[in-house]
C-alpha cells in the first residue's frame, strides 16, 4: 500500500516548517512504511517517554532537535525523568546520570513540552478526551488512555513519540483505527478469593492478562461494577508490564465495552480464558519472590504515580506507630501541590514517608536499600524492580505495605 502524503506532510518533510520538523517527519515516514500505514493523521496531544536518561544517545537525539530549532506542535506532557528536580538531594546515583539526566529533562522543556514529569498524565490537566487521536509513550499511560478514557494511541517508544509531538502527525495504523480496537480474547472471572479487595483483584487480573493474552486485545468479564479509575490504572499497568497489552476492555466499565458483543465488534474471540480463585491467587503470589515474614528494607508506592484518591486511602492507615523502614511514594507535581494545599504533605513527612516527584524509585537510584526485600502494592513495580534495582520484592495490598513497614517484615492481613 502506497503511503499517501498530505500537503502538510510534504511541507513538514521538505523543511518548510523547520529543520527539526523535517528530521522528525522523515523518521515517521520510515515508520509508516514499516507498519504499512496508509496515511498520516493529526494528533491532539503527545506524551513523551524519552526524558529518562538511558545513555548518551537519548541526550544526543533531543539536543539535536533543540539545535534545529524544534518546538512541539501539539500540547505535550513529559514522562518521568532520572531526577526529582524538586528534591534533588534525594538522588544517590552517578554524576553522569545527575548531570545528563537534568540536561535531558531541561532539553525537553526547551522544545516546548510541559514539565509534568509523570507517568500518569491522564490524572492531570493533560487528560485527553474520548476518541482523541494522540501519540503517547509510557506503557501504563498508553493502556489507560486507550482503555479507560477511549482515546486512541499506539505504543509509541522513545524518539518516535517526540517526532509525533514535533510534527503533530502520527501514522494511521494500529489502535488509531476502529477495526483494530475490538477484543479477540475473552477473560471471564469466575470467582474471587474471599476477603480480597478491589486493588489486589485488579493487579492479579492485569498480571494474568499480560502473561496469557499475548498480542490479543482482551475483554474482561466479571470485574465488579465499583472498580474505580485507580483500580483500572493498576490493572492496565500490570498487564502492560507482564505482557504487550495496549488496550483492554472491561465489560460494563470501560467506554468501548458497554457489553461483550460491543467489545468484540461481533467477532469470534481467538482465545477464551476463565479465571478461578486459585488462578488469581497464583497470579498475585507470582509477583513476590520472598516468603511471608521475610525482613523488609523499604516500601515503595505510586507506580504508576499515586493519585489524590490513593493518598486519601493511605492517610487513615498512618494512624499508629511510626514505620521502622522507609516508605517512598511517587507522585506528580500536580498531586504534590494539592497535598500541600490540603496540609497532607506535613502529615506524611511527620509519619516518616518520603515523597518523590518527577521520577520513580524503580527507574533511578533513590532508595537506601540494605538487607531485606522491597515491598510494593504495584504490579508494575513488583514485575520490574528485581531487574531494575537488583532487589527481592514482596507484593501486597496498600494496608499490608503499611503494616509491613511498621513490622519491618512482610506481613499479610
Amino acid at each position: 500500500m502506497a503511503l499517501e502524503l498530505s500537503d502538510l506532510d510534504r511541507e513538514l518533510a521538505g523543511g518548510a516548517r523547520g529543520g527539526a520538523a523535517a528530521f522528525a517527519m522523515r523518521l515517521l515516514m520510515r515508520l509508516a512504511e514499516a507498519v504499512d500505514a496508509r496515511a498520516f493523521i493529526a494528533i491532539e496531544q503527545a506524551h513523551v517517554d524519552g526524558c529518562l536518561y538511558l545513555g548518551q544517545a537519548s541526550l544526543d537525539f533531543v539536543e539535536r532537535m533543540t539545535a534545529l530549532g524544534g518546538k512541539v506542535r501539539v500540547p505535550t506532557s513529559l514522562n518521568v525523568g532520572s531526577l526529582d528536580l524538586i528534591h534533588p538531594e534525594l538522588f544517590r546515583g552517578s554524576d553522569e546520570v545527575r548531570v545528563n539526566g537534568k540536561r535531558l529533562m531541561q532539553a525537553h522543556i526547551e522544545l516546548g513540552c510541559a514539565p509534568t514529569f509523570t507517568c500518569a498524565p491522564y490524572q492531570t490537566a493533560h487528560r485527553p478526551r474520548f476518541g482523541a487521536q494522540i501519540a503517547w509513550g509510557e506503557s501504563n499511560a498508553i493502556v489507560f488512555a486507550n482503555s479507560v478514557i477511549g482515546a486512541r494511541t499506539n505504543r509509541y517508544g522513545d524518539f518516535i513519540d517526540l517526532c509525533c509531538a514535533i510534527t503533530g502527525r502520527a501514522p494511521e495504523y494500529g489502535l488509531h483505527l476502529t477495526e483494530n480496537r475490538f477484543a479477540r480474547a475473552v477473560v471471564q472471572i469466575d470467582a474471587v478469593p474471599p476477603g480480597w479487595d478491589m486493588e489486589r483483584l485488579c493487579v492479579a487480573v492485569g498480571h494474568f492478562v499480560g502473561r496469557r493474552c499475548g498480542g490479543l486485545i482482551p475483554a474482561i468479564v466479571g470485574l465488579p461494577a465499583d472498580a474505580d479509575e485507580d483500580n483500572l490504572k493498576a490493572l492496565g499497568a500490570a498487564a502492560a508490564s507482564s505482557g504487550a497489552v495496549a488496550l483492554f476492555h472491561a465489560v460494563g466499565l470501560t467506554p468501548e465495552a458497554q457489553d461483550l458483543k460491543t467489545a468484540c465488534g461481533g467477532l469470534k474471540p481467538k482465545l477464551v480464558l476463565r479465571l478461578s480463585a486459585d488462578d488469581l491467587r497464583d497470579a498475585a503470589r507470582s509477583l513476590s519472590n520472598v516468603r511471608d515474614g521475610a525482613p523488609l528494607a523499604a516500601v515503595t508506592l505510586g507506580t504508576p504515580h499515586f493519585s489524590m484518591s490513593e493518598f486519601a486511602r493511605l492517610m487513615p492507615l498512618l494512624d499508629g506507630p511510626r514505620p521502622v523502614v522507609d516508605i517512598w511514594i511517587n507522585c506528580s507535581r500536580a498531586t504534590l501541590e494539592e497535598l500541600r494545599a490540603r496540609g497532607w504533605e506535613e502529615r506524611l513527612s511527620s509519619a516518616g514517608l518520603t515523597l518523590v516527584v518527577d521520577t520513580c524509585v524503580y527507574v533511578t537510584t533513590l532508595m537506601r536499600v540494605g538487607a531485606g526485600a522491597v515491598m510494593t502494592n504495584s504490579g508494575k513495580c513488583a514485575y520490574y524492580a528485581p531487574g531494575n534495582l537488583g532487589v527481592e520484592v514482596a507484593y501486597g495490598s496498600l494496608a499490608e505495605c503499611v503494616a509491613s513497614a511498621r513490622a519491618g517484615k512482610v506481613v499479610r492481613l
